[in-house]
């Protein structure tokens, strides 16, 4: 037999009964059930009851043994009695009577408990992450993580495409986040930086003729984490395609996302590719408040201006005479109670708004203040430019809009759900928001540039490396500064349930455009030359038309382990504050390593604090 076992604890079945066994696992849980023992034996692939008898010559030490410890036994195996199957075990038809015991590691008292798995502080979890990593749902998310990247792997070499690996150490270059630099040991002075995505270097493997090119890449980027985003580094699907448009990196991409998510969404309703929609930028952030727009919510905003212009409200008065300025109105079908009015009004003002305006509707005219001030042929206009019926409600939000915009969007999501909860619906019994349900969407036609308002001049608003939709033609027709900012480039995002987890784009291929499209933003060609001079160099010889996206790895498995953190879903993760507490990292390093690398480090000074 082998020295530690003869099956995992996943294996034996009510086929093996009789067998002699050996298995080695951690104590799960213990149980004394009037002088029998049980004990929950587990490892990586599942559970067995062991049974432990008075009889038995090492009862006492079984009996002593502390959860979590490493334990070796030997036992046969036995059928449960037909009251005592457990039916949601793959072992739950057998137990293991023992016959020898060892103890291979025993634990200490445990900083924090492995079964049933309660909920404890972030500090404690990340420095015991080993533990952590024990738990049913911790191991199974990180397992699902393995399966979910052998799929897109899989799915990527069966569309033709090839991995290949880029570099690690490399140039700083402008991503949008802070870099994460190394210093140079046989150059002082200088830097290499952790590449924030592979995208140069993906687009020379283009100019290379290598034509498609895909890998499960690491990214580094020094920005803060949040829920959905890591703190310092992670993982995405990167993917390039030579003499593409951007339909065809769609077509070719997303049946492999399609596939992952089907292979693991178990009961829940994944959108077929062919279904997900392709939603304008501006069409998304007028009609959700969000580029990023939950779809298994219908509620779509609508601009109610109109109506409020020369109203007797008159704040919306105001407004709706201001051309800078909008009212959006949200629907709320079957919320025309005032309890719910009120209890949305108060969500409003926790998310910073003085309120939010309402009107519930009902068979004659509109109710509430708004309603009254603006009479009723506007309230009944509103009605019905927002399909709305007695028994709704509306909800009004007004002012600039870059400043109302994004609580305007997380309003719509708080009514639905909260009607939701209320088991209130759409008109015709559809829900107001399906939870079972991977609604995907395509963001298309984003703005080229936005305009920057701390420095007072127009900048890129999403890549820089991006075609213009137009091309050359398009940036020299665009003069003003208006005229600059309506320009659109071939930029996408894929979104689904809230979340955007893809960005691609068809690349800017030729140097001629490359330097007009950095004018428009007012860098010279130096600059150009001086950042991006190896692929500038490249395009001079011969680049192909290219295109590509690349999907966030850990936010495709954060949704399919239905999680809200993305630590739930990362082996050894940094902490909300960018910390290692399990190897305590960062680190200050030794006066012989700086000495190596030719660096003194500065500490800031702390300013004294008044009396």
């Amino acid at each position: 037999m082998h020295p530690y076992r003869s099956h995992h604890c996943g294996a034996l079945r009510a086929s093996d009964v009789g067998s002699e066994v050996r298995l080695a696992g951690w104590v799960h849980r213990k149980r004394d059930h009037g002088g029998i023992l049980f004990i929950d034996l587990r490892d990586h692939y599942g559970l067995t009851q062991i049974l432990c008898e008075p009889e038995f010559g090492q009862f006492a030490e079984v009996d002593a043994v502390r959860a979590e410890s490493c334990i070796q036994i030997d036992g046969v195996v036995v059928a449960r009695a037909e009251d005592q199957v457990n039916n949601d075990l793959a072992t739950g038809e057998i137990e293991v009577r023992i016959t020898d015991f060892k103890v291979l590691s025993a634990a200490g008292d445990l900083p924090l408990p492995v079964f049933q798995e309660p909920d404890y502080p972030e500090d404690i979890r990340m420095k015991h992450r080993y533990l952590d990593l024990r738990r049913e749902t911790m191991h199974k998310n990180i397992v699902l993580r393995s399966d979910v990247v052998k799929a897109l792997r899989r799915g990527m070499e069966d569309a033709g495409f090839t991995e290949y690996q880029t570099p690690i150490l490399t140039a700083s270059s402008p991503e949008g986040a802070r870099d994460f630099l190394v210093p140079s040991r046989l150059h002082p002075g200088k830097f290499f930086a952790l590449p924030q995505a592979p995208q140069i270097f993906k687009q020379l493997i283009m100019v290379s003729g290598f034509d498609r090119y895909f890998q499960i890449a690491p990214c580094f980027r020094d920005e803060d984490a949040r829920a959905d985003r890591s703190a310092g580094e992670f993982y995405q699907l990167d993917i390039e395609m030579s003499f593409v448009e951007q339909h065809e990196v769609w077509d070719t991409t997303g049946p492999v996302v399609e596939n992952a998510f089907n292979l693991f969404a178990g009961d829940r309703k994944v959108d077929a590719y062919a279904d997900w929609p392709k939603i304008p930028y501006a069409d998304s952030m007028l009609k959700y408040g969000s580029d990023k727009p939950d779809l298994r919510i219908p509620l779509e905003m609508q601009v109610v201006t109109e109506h409020f212009v020369d109203s007797g409200f008159k704040i919306f008065a105001q407004i709706a005479a201001d051309p800078e300025k909008q009212i959006r109105a949200i629907p709320a079908p079957q919320g025309g109670s005032r309890a719910f009015c009120d209890r949305m009004n108060s969500w409003a003002q926790k998310a910073g708004l003085p309120g939010m305006g309402y009107i519930m509707f009902d068979d004659g005219d509109g109710k509430g203040p708004l309603a009254k001030n603006i009479g009723p042929e506007r309230t009944h206009a509103i009605r019905d430019q927002l399909g709305l019926q007695a028994g709704d409600a509306a909800f009004f939000l007004a002012g600039k809009v870059e400043e109302f915009e994004k609580i305007a969007g997380a309003a719509r999501v708080e009514v639905a759900k909260q009607l939701h909860e209320q088991g209130k619906t759409m008109h015709d019994g559809s829900p107001l928001f399906e939870e079972d349900r991977f609604a995907f969407c395509w963001i298309v036609d984003f703005p080229m540039y936005e305009w920057d308002e701390e420095r007072k001049k127009v900048d890129f608003g999403h890549n820089p490396f991006s075609m213009p939709q137009g091309e050359l033609a398009a940036l020299e027709k665009a003069e003003t500064a208006e005229q600059i900012l309506a320009l659109k480039a071939n930029q996408y995002d894929l979104v689904c349930n809230g979340y955007e987890f893809a960005s691609g784009a068809i690349r800017n291929h030729k140097p001629e455009i490359m330097y007009k499209a950095f004018e428009k933003a007012g860098y010279g060609a130096d600059v150009v030359e001086k950042e991006f001079g190896g692929m500038l160099n490249a395009f001079k010889f011969g680049a192909p038309p290219h295109g590509g996206i690349a999907y966030g790895v850990d936010r495709i498995v954060m949704l399919l382990a239905d999680q809200e953190n993305i630590r739930e879903v990362t082996m050894f993760p940094l902490t909300q504050n960018a910390e290692d507490l399990l190897l305590g990292a960062p680190s200050e390093p030794s006066d012989e390593q700086l000495k190596d690398v030719h660096i003194r480090v500065v500490k800031p000074i702390v300013e004294a604090k008044g009396e």
